[in-house]
Parts: C-alpha cells; sequence; structure tokens
C-alpha cells in the first residue's frame, strides 16, 4: 500500500530504549482493544460501537465539529521514532492517513474528533491501562487513548501465523483504530455496560465489536483505493482469515469452541472486512444491527 510519507500532525511516544523515551508529535487519545498472541499464535485485536457516526450525527450535532489536532515535536524526534526501522515508518504513515480519513468523516457527522496516540515500545513498556507487553500484541489503551505496538509483532505474524504484508500490517494499525473511533462514538462505554449487566453475552458483545473494527478496517481502506496495490486486499484477508478465533485455536491444538469466541470465527473477520472494503461506508459496519455476527 502506498502511503504517503507521515508528517508531525501525528502524536507518537516512543518507549523504546535507545530510541529515545517519549518522542512525540501531537495528536490525541483512543478507547480499548487487544491483540493476544497465545501459544502458536495471536489473539487478536479488540473493541466495537453499538452505534454509527450517521446514528450519532443527530444527538451529537450541537457539539459542531472539531478538527484533528496539530503540533509539533514535545521531546526528542518525532521523525527519529518514525525511521528506527521500516515498521515503525509504516505505522506512523499509517496513523497520518486514518487520521486524514477519519477525521473529515466525524466533522461530517458533527461529532468531536481527537486523533489517538501512537505507542512504540520493545518486549515490555507502560500504558494508561496497565503494564504493556509483547505477549498481548498490538492493543489499544482507553484511558490514554493510545495504539501501543511492539514493531516485533509484524515479524512473529509473518513467520508464525502467515500473515505478512505491508498491507496487512496497515490492517492492525487500521483495527485498532477502529477501536479509537468506537471510543469517541461511546460504543465502547455502551458494551461494557450491556457486559457488566449481562456477563453471558460478554463473549458475543465482545465477537461484535472486534468484527466492527474490522470493518472500519476496511473503510478506511475503501476510502483510500488509489493507494492499494495488487495483492494487497488478499493480503489482509488473509491476515484476517489467520486471526480468526476458530483457526488460531485449531493451531494450538484445541477444538474451536464458539462459545468460547471473542474476536469472530476467520469467515467473519474476512466478510466484515470486505464489508467495509466493499461500502467504504461507516454506517455499514452495524455489527449490532442483528441477532447474529
Amino acid at each position: 500500500m502506498r502511503l504517503d510519507d507521515f508528517d508531525n500532525s501525528i502524536e507518537v511516544e516512543d518507549q523504546r530504549g535507545g530510541g529515545g523515551g517519549g518522542f512525540g508529535g501531537r495528536g490525541g487519545k483512543i478507547g480499548c482493544g487487544s491483540l493476544i498472541i497465545a501459544l502458536v499464535g495471536a489473539l487478536v485485536f479488540g473493541i466495537n460501537p453499538l452505534q454509527t457516526l450517521g446514528a450519532l450525527q443527530n444527538m451529537q450535532g450541537s457539539a459542531g465539529p472539531a478538527p484533528a489536532q496539530q503540533g509539533s515535536s514535545q521531546r526528542g524526534s518525532l521523525a527519529e521514532s518514525c525511521t528506527i526501522n521500516a515498521f515503525s515508518r509504516e505505522s506512523c504513515n499509517a496513523l497520518a492517513s486514518l487520521n486524514k480519513t477519519w477525521a473529515p468523516l466525524f466533522q461530517q457527522a458533527g461529532i468531536a474528533f481527537k486523533a489517538p496516540k501512537l505507542v512504540f515500545y520493545a518486549r515490555e513498556g507502560q500504558s494508561g491501562c496497565g503494564e504493556a507487553q509483547s505477549a498481548m500484541g498490538p492493543f489499544y489503551c482507553p484511558a490514554d487513548q493510545g495504539i501501543y505496538i511492539d514493531t516485533d509483532f509484524y515479524t512473529e505474524m509473518d513467520k508464525q501465523l502467515g500473515a505478512g504484508g505491508d498491507f496487512a500490517r496497515a490492517y492492525v494499525m487500521a483495527h485498532e483504530y477502529g477501536h479509537h473511533v468506537q471510543n469517541l462514538i461511546g460504543t465502547s462505554d455502551q458494551v461494557n455496560e450491556a457486559q457488566r449487566r449481562n456477563p453471558p453475552m460478554a463473549n458475543r458483545l465482545s465477537v461484535k465489536l472486534e468484527l466492527q473494527a474490522d470493518c472500519y478496517a476496511g473503510v478506511w481502506a475503501a476510502r483510500n483505493k488509489d493507494r492499494i496495490d495488487p495483492g494487497d486486499i488478499e493480503e489482509g484477508l488473509r491476515a484476517a482469515h489467520q486471526i480468526g478465533d476458530d483457526t488460531l485455536m485449531a493451531s494450538a491444538g484445541r477444538a474451536p469452541v464458539e462459545a468460547a469466541f471473542t474476536h469472530g470465527s476467520s469467515t467473519q473477520r474476512m466478510a466484515w472486512l470486505r464489508k467495509g472494503l466493499e461500502t467504504g461506508n461507516e454506517d455499514a459496519c452495524d455489527t449490532f444491527a442483528t441477532s447474529g455476527n
């Protein structure tokens, strides 16, 4: 995927030793999600929204749109943090593209927008949600609105999961950003409350959140289709398949049990990513509209 180089409109924090601790351009904060690597693979990204931007437009129209924040380096060099390795550059480029894609959609809906920050760490780090560890994979922390990534995960995703490629990596970023969207429009809080009230439904609601984040990732890609190279879509769909709960369970030598799913089956994840890709419409990502997934 051919993305423009990042600029100083993004906020990046670097917790990697040697990379300089705490670099950044300005940005915003996000919600909550998780990508957990378990046994032979990874147990993917996480969170989702009960309401779409369109559904909230009338409710929040009086608030007025808030532009994406711009800013300069806080500490150290943004360029240094984003260019330590190729995966860092890709992540920063994806963040800039995601901000530019989603900010206008929020503005059109009259909903305040604030960009998330990207936090790089190596093996261990600290987030507003507690300790960050590589074994968790990429995750979104709602407390500090940060997308947390140890870029070594991308090598593991390729070698262990068979989900390599630049578009597959962009899909990871776009999925976590989808949790940010869910956080901003209040879906995450609604789901958390529904899970608290009805614990037996907790996993099913988690699946719906995750699938919506997959769909949002597809929406971003669809709105940047002029940047997509041949083979990119196949990379993304392959990654979605490889991180399905049933595929991960089978790879770990466990019989897939739907009641234990938290992120969705391979078929579900591919279907919702494809829906976002085909429609380019965030309002088509209402995974809560029916009793099924």
